[in-house]
């Protein structure tokens, strides 16, 4: 890493800062976020970051609002501070999913949250499967999409019972559930889904044979669990035979995400440890971490910067 490499963790997942600066061999610089009793909060960096490359790895894990606003401080803290380059290292990025617009009147939040960290004076932003490839679009800067896929994959070796299909539980992660059977060597069903609320999907038709067989279901998010306890009860009424296994990025597992799924027969999780990852209830969960991909990723972005200093006069 080059001498002038800073890196700061936010306060959204701490144990997954502190895991890639060990694996950078650097240590994490001192801040402080201060919260108000009204709920506004302030950053103060604990060092000088004068002509620095600056990377804060801060996911917008629930309560996304408040760790959001929290990137946005840190990066305003350096811009004014005369960092170099401020880069966001976002491993779950919240209101990817509001990427259109659904109907009149409506905002188009995904734009409006690049648009602002733009404006707070982020330089690049890192993240790890967001929702939406399409969110790229929303930035004028460069936005770099790392894949967890092969490290799930390197997970979940050995572990699938014989005869099991990967599932993608909608049309848009076909491409993603592609990659699990490619990779495991495992045939693919796609479910064809009816989204009726923001937290109820109804699958409507099944693409494949599962008749005995089963179920890895692939996600890049589970949130409340509605569309994965959707799936395994489509899959179940189809003929699939159990056991239910799910692997996903990002495990926000809301509210009372982890039993709804278990009444529907899933039995096991694996996740990345992109937000803090709490207990699942009544299923085995396994965790996968990202810190050495998102090292890898720093590295080379520090590496990219590095060039460009170089080549500029």
């Amino acid at each position: 890493m080059r001498e002038d490499t800073v890196l700061f963790g936010g306060s959204a997942n701490p144990a997954l800062a502190e895991a890639v600066a060990r694996e950078l061999g650097v240590p994490l610089s001192p801040c402080e976020v201060e919260r108000f009793p009204d709920g506004e909060l302030t950053v103060r960096l604990g060092r000088s970051v004068r002509r620095c490359e600056v990377f804060v790895i801060q996911p917008t894990a629930p309560p996304v609002n408040d760790h959001l606003v929290e990137l946005l401080a840190f990066a305003d803290a350096c811009r004014r501070s005369a960092a170099a380059r401020v880069v966001a290292v976002v491993p779950y990025f919240g209101y990817a999913r509001g990427d259109k617009r659904e109907g009149r009147r409506v905002p188009v939040t995904a734009s409006l949250v690049a648009a602002l960290m733009e404006t707070a004076g982020i330089s690049q932003v890192l993240t790890v499967d967001i929702h939406s490839a399409q969110m790229e679009g929303f930035f004028r800067i460069p936005m770099d999409t790392l894949s967890a896929v092969p490290l799930l994959c390197g997970a979940l070796q050995g572990m699938l019972p014989e005869g099991t299909t990967v599932v993608s539980p909608d049309a848009g992660r076909v491409k993603t559930a592609s990659e699990f059977a490619e990779r495991l060597g495992l045939p693919l069903t796609v479910l064809s889904k009816h989204r009726e609320s923001g937290t109820r999907t109804r699958v409507t038709h099944i693409v494949g044979d599962v008749r005995g067989r089963p179920c890895l279901i692939v996600d890049d998010m589970i949130s409340t669990g509605g569309t994965i306890a959707e799936s395994a009860e489509a899959l179940r009424g189809a003929g699939a035979s159990g056991p239910f296994i799910v692997a996903a990025t990002h495990g926000l597992l809301m509210g009372d995400a982890c039993r709804r799924m278990a009444v529907h027969g899933v039995e096991e999780i694996v996740l990345t440890d992109s937000v803090p990852v709490r207990s699942a209830d009544g299923m085995r969960l396994r965790t996968v971490t990202l810190a050495p991909l998102l090292a890898e990723g720093i590295r080379r972005a520090a590496g990219d910067a590095g060039s460009q200093h170089e080549r500029d006069p």
